[in-house]
């Protein structure tokens, strides 16, 4: 996998409701649009809902490849923002656990279509269950998701801590979503490493560190979007969250 030119990256959260596929799939348009080949693949295998932020309806999804009944290619869909997405089915039980089948699959899955873009997004699920864990192993790079709220922030620094004590990660990018006034996202960044400078790093061969890499204002319309179906940088580009958006990703661009 070194000698592709692609990066792939993937999108996670210490909790569920924090807006990371929203996240992912708008700066996957934010990405496009500065011209780059992006593919989102929902890696939340058993809890999709990609599809639903996009509006989509797939007929073949990452299921149907995983299980011999269709080919890679024609699970590639179009979307809206000028991405590519690789979709995967809701409700699928058997995907609740990191089989060494799903495993197998959802690398060479991995393998065969970064080749063909310059950004591949995985947009993992919530938590840190196997799937999630091993989803995110397969990735160069690691955005967490994240609220000013308590909760949200207790669950990312659970997140942070295990990936670098299980897979060695040393640097780490935040975007902060939901950001009630200016400047909440260096706080949120800043109260992260310091619990992590206090109890992860004195335990590793080397510190952690934590790139704020966007902040996300709260904006109503971020609902208005959601609940239409539509991507933000779609229905509304000049808003202050579009905006953010559209800075994480420049900022992405610029740490290649």
């Amino acid at each position: 996998m070194n000698a592709r030119a692609s990066r792939i990256t993937a999108v996670t959260s210490g909790k569920g409701g924090v807006g990371k596929t929203f996240v992912a799939a708008n700066l996957a348009a934010a990405l496009a649009r500065q011209g780059r080949r992006v593919l989102v693949l929902d890696a939340d295998l058993g809890l999709a809902n990609l599809d639903v932020v996009l509006n989509l309806f797939p007929k073949i999804t990452l299921h149907d490849v995983f299980s011999g009944n269709a080919k890679l290619d024609d699970a590639i869909l179009p979307a809206p923002g000028g991405f590519s997405v690789l979709l995967a089915g809701s409700g699928m039980v058997e995907y609740s656990r990191m089989t060494p089948e799903v495993r197998e699959q959802l690398q060479k899955v991995i393998e065969q279509v970064a080749p063909r873009y310059d950004h591949v997004l995985l947009d993992t699920g919530a938590g840190i269950s196997d799937v999630v864990l091993y989803t995110v192993s397969l990735a160069d790079d690691v955005i967490v998701v994240a609220t000013p709220e308590p909760t949200s922030l207790t669950d990312a620094y659970a997140t942070i801590k295990v990936l670098a004590t299980t897979q060695g990660r040393r640097e780490l990018q935040v975007v902060v979503n939901q950001a009630r006034r200016l400047g909440d996202g260096r706080t949120v960044r800043q109260q992260l490493q310091q619990v992590v400078d206090r109890y992860v790093n004195p335990t590793l061969d080397g510190p952690v560190h934590l790139q704020l890499l966007g902040e996300v204002p709260s904006d109503p319309a971020v609902r208005e979007s959601v609940l239409r179906r539509e991507l933000l940088l779609e229905h509304l580009p000049g808003c202050a969250a579009a905006l953010g958006l559209v800075q994480t990703a420049t900022r992405m661009l610029a740490g290649r």
